[in-house]
């Protein structure tokens, strides 16, 4: 039984009445339908999809203080000690959307994970494209979008994983952080909860009244995106590489990198590129 009492159960009664809409006592106008905190599983965007067939499951929202198979993108493992983290996906139907603009979502996120990081943490967040969170130039967030269907309803799971008390010895790379690492504000995890998931809902709900029309999103994205001025290199699968200045993101949402040389810029999509690194 895990008890360090530095690191406390997310309180779970307390989140539904603050984000549920249906729950004893919450609030009538809020966005989500459901929150489940879990002790322990595998990982909870799989949980989710495995539940995706039911089509009156929406805006579900599920918890994990411990995962034990979390993922990002490429398969890349993510795990964290019980309670150092959040890990928490959301279950999304999004009604009129065109499937071709569904990658937009990740970065969506990305710009309300940021927004809530830099409200209640008081931390300086920034993306890095696509969806990767930083502070001072460290990864404190990841995020993972995965399709569960694209009808007749659009419907796809929404992951983030946010180091928030890992101490130097937990990071599970050198160019990782965390929030309590950075010197945040707060690292009282069912706040940053709260603050995510509102964030999170905010983006959402002006997206769709915008009728999924993403040049708002976009204008958004790039306000919060620091890799767009750098010189990066971007790796490609097979070993090649992109050597280039970042100069922007287009209407797909992809970086459009202006190589070495004086050639013609190149928009390439995140499933292109294994990583995105700065150059040296």
């Amino acid at each position: 039984m895990y008890t360090d009492l530095n690191r406390p159960p997310l309180v779970a009664d307390a989140l539904r009445r603050a984000l549920v809409r249906e729950s004893p006592g919450g609030d009538p106008d809020a966005f989500y339908s459901s929150l489940d905190v879990v002790t322990e599983t595998g990982s909870t965007n799989a949980d989710l999809l495995a539940r995706a067939a039911d089509s009156a499951l929406d805006r579900a929202v599920l918890i994990s203080e411990f995962q034990d198979h979390g993922r990002g993108r490429h398969a890349r493992s993510w795990v964290a000690p019980p309670r150092s983290a959040v890990s928490v996906s959301v279950l999304l139907r999004m009604p009129g959307i065109d499937p071709a603009d569904l990658g937009w979502l990740p970065l969506l996120a990305g710009v309300a994970v940021v927004d809530a990081m830099r409200s209640v943490a008081e931390v300086d967040a920034v993306l890095k494209w696509p969806n990767d969170v930083l502070i001072g130039g460290k990864k404190v967030a990841g995020i993972l979008a995965e399709v569960a269907a694209t009808a007749p309803i659009p419907s796809v799971v929404l992951g983030i994983g946010l180091n928030v008390s890992l101490t130097e010895s937990e990071l599970p790379v050198p160019t990782a952080t965390s929030l309590a690492l950075a010197g945040a504000a707060t690292t009282d995890r069912d706040t940053v909860v709260r603050a995510l998931l509102r964030a999170l809902a905010t983006e959402w709900t002006k997206w769709h009244r915008n009728g999924w029309d993403t040049k708002a999103l976009a204008e958004s994205y790039r306000d919060r995106c620091a890799t767009i001025g750098q010189r990066v290199r971007a790796e490609l699968p097979g070993g090649g590489e992109l050597l280039g200045t970042a100069s922007g993101i287009d209407a797909q949402g992809r970086i459009v990198i202006s190589p070495d040389g004086g050639r013609e810029p190149v928009a390439v999509s995140a499933g292109d590129i294994t990583h995105l690194r700065p150059q040296e």
